[in-house]
């Protein structure tokens, strides 16, 4: 299950290699949805609130996924991760105290686990 994955890349148990919140989403899914270790390395400059606009890092890879497989699942996405998070902003995510990082990982990753 890729979201378990997701989870254990960000945290580094279960024999994976700790990663950023961007990264360890790419990572998980990249069997699934066809993406290569150049894609998943280049994640590594969005964690910690530096995806562009400062949003998550999780959520900024969900929907890069999203907009190569699915265009039209960006708007049920961001709704979903708001719903979720309260914001999409990290800096916003944290001060609102609803979703932890690792929890940002997991709620992203469950939306991507159902697309495809």
């Amino acid at each position: 299950m890729s979201v378990i994955k997701a989870k254990n890349n960000y945290i580094g148990q279960g024999g994976c290699v700790r990663m950023n919140c961007a990264q360890s989403v790419v990572s998980a899914f990249k069997d699934k949805f066809n993406l290569d270790d150049e894609l998943v390395e280049s994640f590594r400059a969005f964690g910690g609130g530096r995806a562009p606009a400062g949003v998550c890092g999780a959520y900024y890879a969900v929907k890069s996924i999203i907009e190569r497989v699915d265009k039209d699942k960006a708007d049920e996405l961001k709704k979903y991760f708001l719903d979720h998070a309260g914001a999409l902003e990290c800096s916003n995510i944290r001060g609102l105290k609803k979703l932890s990082c690792v929890g940002c990982v997991e709620k992203s990753s469950e939306f991507l686990e159902n697309i495809g």
